[in-house]
């Protein structure tokens, strides 16, 4: 099962909470954070991208880096572990991002990919005068199918004269092209979002469930298999999970029910009010699943909380899910969380049992 880190581009992480670590983000801690990913033997580290906050007490995402060039300077960091960008469909020009990719590939050489995502928060796009309106939550996809056209046609042809209800591209050009062949992902979780993965993605991200319930996610990765089988072609599937941790059971859960305590209700609100904006969709998206009321202090990410044992029997679990091919993981606390989940939790996971010990460790 392949591992990646959801790192902190965006302040307090995910979790919306006063008593949680509070923290901005900046390139040394992410660097930190990738280092270790990379040192452990992580696959992957994805960085998303936000553009306005949430608020609150806690000043929840109000504090942001830019995914492309983080991932940049990460990418002249780091020798080994793979990096993905996300990208703002509504800000970036495809073929603007086609070109930012290539560059990444070259300085990674070869490692990256792209995280495409379509909007759901308003605020972010009209505060530059860039949203197109609220009829766009019902053409989104659409919207996004016609954008990794582009992509794909500049990224693999170095030229797009695509012609869309969009995008117009006339004799395009893109040199160099990337090295690798571009990864896509999306995290979409509806239908019409599972659709667009199986059609124009390679990977996809979905929430994992509950807390400590390691296989409740089989459902959804089933629904993104089953739609990959109708576009046959391969889609990798990958769970999202916090991991909330301690020398014991007892001292994970006291964590967990101290940031829960610390709820940032303001925060909280202003997150509700946005996700429920869009009329268009249904229950099944990954923003209606973030408000559900059962835990929406960690944006109801997966939670495996625990000793280091627990989460390392949880995540065992996990790999047992069919058609699973890895996870994605947040921490409460990011460099002291991978550093605990690659000397503590590793080493205990049947399902990592191939990956070499850090030769620090191993001295």
């Amino acid at each position: 099962m392949e591992i990646g880190v959801f790192i902190p581009i965006g302040s307090n992480g995910w979790l919306i909470s006063t008593t949680s670590p509070q923290y901005k983000p900046s390139f040394e801690l992410n660097r930190q954070v990738t280092l270790n990913a990379e040192r452990y033997g992580l696959d992957f580290v994805l960085s998303m991208i936000k553009l306005r906050g949430f608020g609150g007490k806690s000043e929840f995402w109000d504090h942001n880096l830019e995914s492309f060039t983080l991932m940049a300077g990460l990418a002249a960091v780091t020798s080994r572990i793979k990096l993905f960008a996300t990208v703002p469909t509504l800000v970036v020009p495809p073929a603007i991002a086609a070109r930012m990719c290539a560059t990444i590939d070259s300085i990674s050489n070869g490692r990256f990919g792209l995280n495409v995502i379509t909007g759901w928060q308003r605020p972010e796009y009209s505060q530059m005068g860039l949203w197109p309106g609220d009829q766009y939550f019902g053409r989104r996809y659409d919207y996004a199918a016609e954008y990794v056209q582009v992509l794909r046609d500049l990224w693999t042809t170095g030229v797009s004269n695509f012609k869309g209800e969009f995008f117009t591209m006339n004799d395009c050009r893109l040199s160099p092209r990337p090295q690798a062949d571009m990864k896509v992902i999306c995290a979409g979780t509806s239908d019409a979002g599972m659709a667009f993965t199986a059609k124009h993605a390679d990977y996809n991200f979905c929430f994992g469930k509950g807390i400590n319930t390691p296989t409740a996610c089989s459902d959804t990765v089933g629904r993104m298999q089953a739609a990959a089988e109708k576009t046959g072609r391969p889609v990798a599937a990958y769970a999202l999970f916090m991991v909330i941790t301690g020398e014991t059971d007892e001292e994970a859960r006291a964590k967990y029910e101290r940031y829960k305590d610390g709820a940032d209700l303001e925060a909280l609100a202003w997150m509700v009010e946005q996700a429920t904006a869009d009329k268009s969709s249904g229950g099944d998206s990954n923003v209606r699943h973030a408000i559900d009321p059962s835990s929406m202090v960690n944006l109801n990410i997966g939670l495996l909380v625990g000793s280091h044992a627990t989460v390392a029997s949880l995540l065992d679990e996990v790999a047992t899910v069919p058609g699973l091919a890895g996870v994605l993981l947040t921490f409460d606390e990011f460099v002291s969380g991978t550093e605990t989940f690659g000397e503590r939790i590793q080493p205990l996971m049947a399902c990592r049992q191939h990956i070499p010990a850090p030769a620090s460790a191993a001295a």
